[in-house]
């Protein structure tokens, strides 16, 4: 398979699909926790470990989380090495406070009323409750490292349900994964997906931003923003809400407007954004003068990047070649040219 490359650079490459391994081993033991017992660690549980206050609440959750995910990491020294690799790093204690500060939910109210097959509701982490707040960390090395957040109390957070299923909700994940690009944003934004509008709330709030434009298909979605939650926006002067198919309008009606950037959300999680991130990166071609930002990119672009790895590593010829064509600007270059699998 790896004809192309020196005896050492295959050893390389062995040791890369290692990491890829331990990538995945990491990313099913946590799915299965955070999927099915989330709220395994509680105030007493932490307190049992923990008695004397010995340990910080991270490292005492770090030490339950390891051992509830499965690993021994006092008579295995495998699993020791992955908990310390990853978990120790993932874990991080959250302040409540951070958030409840945060300008969306300090100014923008909640009602809990139904609409159709919707409810605005407010739902909750549980003290202890484990859950992913942040986009993957990627290492040089192509480790990546999960996030996992836990709060020491109950945190509320805002929730629109669809028939009973969460379909958007404003959890700290939300918050820190779109304050990059909340940060970046200025001029004139066109933002696909609006949701509980939280990115089209902060653009707003922005001096440097001068409008935003929001592309929603979901026209009851736009029905319930615009009845309880658009009128309590302090700069609705700045922001144009259009009905229709994300897709299409890029192609056919973004290339005549004049946007500095354009923010995507389309999709739930990872699960489901790969092939809509993928057909996005094709229509950057419609606006070249428009720079474009993308929910979660880190994490799908890890998708993509341990899909297309087998190509890569057949058609190498270095192992620096190879690092290359797996990192960050040559994914978002190639998918937004073509799919080489």
């Amino acid at each position: 398979m790896y004809q192309n490359l020196r005896p050492d650079d295959v050893e390389k490459v062995r040791k890369l699909t290692e990491i890829i391994q331990r990538n995945n081993d990491i990313s099913w033991m946590l799915c299965d926790y955070l999927n099915n017992n989330p709220c395994l660690i509680t105030k007493e549980l932490m307190e049992s470990v923990n008695s004397g206050g010995v340990l910080s609440e991270e490292m005492a959750y770090f030490a339950l989380l390891t051992g509830l995910c499965g690993l021994d990491t006092e008579n295995n020294e495998q699993d020791k090495q992955l908990a310390d690799d990853y978990f120790r790093r993932a874990v991080k204690k959250l302040d409540t406070k951070s958030y409840i500060e945060n300008p969306y939910y300090r100014n923008i109210q909640i009602p809990e009323v139904k609409f159709g097959d919707w409810e605005l509701k407010y739902e909750r982490y549980k003290p202890y409750e484990a859950f992913i707040y942040n986009d993957l960390i990627v290492e040089a090395d192509f480790k990546e490292i999960p996030r996992v957040g836990f709060f020491n109390e109950e945190f509320r957070f805002p929730a629109v349900m669809e028939n009973d299923h969460e379909w958007m909700a404003i959890k700290p994940n939300e918050i820190e994964t779109m304050q990059p690009a909340i940060d970046a944003i200025e001029g004139k934004v066109v933002t696909f997906g609006l949701g509980l509008g939280y990115f089209t709330y902060m653009a707003s709030l922005k001096e440097r931003v001068q409008s935003i434009t929001v592309v929603e298909r979901n026209n009851e979605v736009i029905q319930l923003f615009e009845r309880y939650l658009f009128p309590q926006f302090q700069h609705k002067e700045k922001v144009e809400i259009i009905s229709g198919d994300a897709f299409e309008y890029a192609e056919k009606q973004m290339p005549g407007a004049t946007f500095n950037y354009a923010f995507v959300d389309l999709w739930h999680d990872v699960s489901d954004g790969l092939d809509m991130y993928l057909k996005m990166k094709k229509m950057e071609r419609f606006s070249s003068q428009t720079k474009f930002l993308y929910w979660i990119e880190d994490s799908l672009l890890s998708g993509y990047r341990w899909q297309i790895f087998d190509w890569v590593t057949k058609n190498a010829r270095t192992y620096n070649s190879i690092v290359k064509c797996l990192s960050k600007p040559f994914l978002q270059k190639l998918a937004a040219t073509k799919t080489p699998v």
